[in-house]
């Protein structure tokens, strides 16, 4: 029963972190310091990716009417030509994490999923944000809408979602700053972050699947699903909270909580380790 509650909490943990743009696996391997779940290596790391489909099924739900590409209303086409074009700017975006993200998965498992790592690029993007925030004052984006999107600009943001790969760093945080940088408002460049993460994570934990194998526990099994199902209904809250958010204000306290968390486990491990 103290596993599946370490589990509830753990999921509560990707709900928030994974939408907003503070870095959901570097929270994740934060808290792992403190609370630790009575699981393999090999499982907890795998755990780390899987969760997240809780997360990314909360997405599918929230916004299945502008991503479902097929129509069964009479009178309407069968076919939404605008939400294909959207999958297909979609899918250009991920390509550059899957030609990156694929061949240093092992690597960067083995050699970057640590305290200093996360507590470094929590600081570097925390800075960051602020640097952008602080130039985007007063500016007017260029795109204000999701079907302004160009290919381009879906290529630009898919290149910044390499940098998630790195832990600490915000999958949500590298593309919405890319977003930004683009040309794209905080509502665009926020809601393609959340299209993104569909085919990205679901990528991601096939592979951590098939590497891990299809041979679980029972409870294991219950640890995966309690992790999953709380991720779903929180994320849902986060989603919603965020994209209210930034309507009306911008990244900044964010980038401030960043930076303080970065310091803070740095100061942390300074004393303790």
């Amino acid at each position: 029963m103290l596993e599946l509650v370490k589990a509830a909490f753990l999921g509560i943990v990707e709900g928030i972190t994974e939408w907003l743009p503070i870095s959901s696996t570097g929270h994740m391997i934060l808290v792992d310091e403190f609370v630790q779940l009575n699981v393999s290596e090999a499982f907890w790391n795998m755990f780390l990716v899987v969760i997240q489909l809780g997360a990314i099924l909360a997405v599918v739900v929230i916004y299945w009417n502008k991503i479902f590409p097929f129509s069964f209303h009479k009178g309407e086409p069968f076919l939404k030509k605008d939400i294909f074009q959207m999958w297909f700017k979609i899918i250009v975006g991920v390509i550059p994490a899957a030609v990156v993200g694929i061949p240093l998965d092992d690597f960067m498992e083995e050699h970057l999923n640590n305290y200093q790592v996360v507590a470094i690029a929590l600081i570097v993007y925390g800075v960051v944000f602020l640097v952008i925030e602080n130039r985007n004052r007063g500016r007017r984006f260029a795109i204000t809408d999701m079907s302004q999107m160009t290919y381009g600009t879906a290529l630009k943001i898919g290149c910044f979602q390499v940098l998630s790969l790195i832990p600490g760093t915000s999958r949500s945080g590298s593309t919405i700053i890319g977003g930004m940088l683009s040309g794209a408002s905080r509502p665009v460049a926020a809601e393609f972050t959340f299209y993104l993460a569909i085919p990205v994570m679901f990528g991601a934990s096939l592979l951590k699947l098939l590497k891990f194998g299809l041979s679980f526990t029972l409870m294991e099994i219950a640890i995966l699903a309690v992790g999953m199902l709380v991720a779903f209904f929180v994320s849902i809250l986060a989603i919603r909270f965020l994209m209210g958010y930034v309507k009306k204000y911008d990244f900044k306290p964010f980038g401030y909580y960043r930076i303080a968390l970065g310091a803070l486990v740095l100061l942390y491990f300074a004393i303790v380790k």
